[in-house]
């Protein structure tokens, strides 16, 4: 069981632009079945989490409709509309206690933290963080929310291409 952060960023470091959005990702050429794409990484998946300016994302480009069936933790400060009948849980301050749950719920699978770098940096300064996908789109953006706000120590474990896509698989060194 490994904990992942698997994300999309612009060559340029950046996962979304200041206003939070990823219109610039979903314009780019990507094989759903390819070399390390979300369909086959996703079915891996036991457990989520995520912050909440991603939740948000989600539900608005969904148009509220919740698409997954893992249990998820929402990490936020402030109330948010949860879908009837969704899996999601709320949570805030210390990653290790959730961890901990998400561990106990993923059934042996594995834990992604969905979006969201500082909350993927918060895993890391944790010591629970493995894993670093990062699929870089053939665009810039100049400013946004940035890859990893924090310094890692990774190993490149596997590369692709995947049509227009870099991607890349990084080991989180310890110690």
């Amino acid at each position: 069981m490994a904990t992942h952060f698997y994300t999309a960023s612009s060559l340029d470091g950046f996962i979304a632009t200041e206003q939070h959005s990823l219109d610039w990702l979903l314009k780019q050429d990507i094989d759903a079945e390819g070399p390390m794409a979300y369909e086959a990484f996703e079915k891996t998946i036991g457990a989520l989490a995520m912050g909440a300016s991603t939740y948000e994302w989600v539900m608005r480009h969904e148009e509220g409709r919740w698409g997954y069936t893992q249990p998820t933790w929402v990490f936020t400060h402030r109330a948010l509309e949860i879908p009837v009948g969704a899996d999601i849980r709320t949570a805030e301050g210390d990653v290790i206690a959730v961890h901990t749950e998400m561990v106990a719920a993923a059934g042996g699978k594995d834990l992604w933290v969905v979006g969201g770098g500082d909350l993927a940096g918060q895993f890391a300064d944790a010591g629970l963080l493995d894993e670093v996908w990062v699929q870089y789109a053939p665009v810039t953006l100049g400013s946004g929310a940035p890859l990893l706000p924090r310094t890692l120590d990774l190993e490149l474990l596997e590369v692709a291409r995947n049509r227009n896509f870099m991607c890349g698989r990084y080991r989180v060194r310890r110690g």
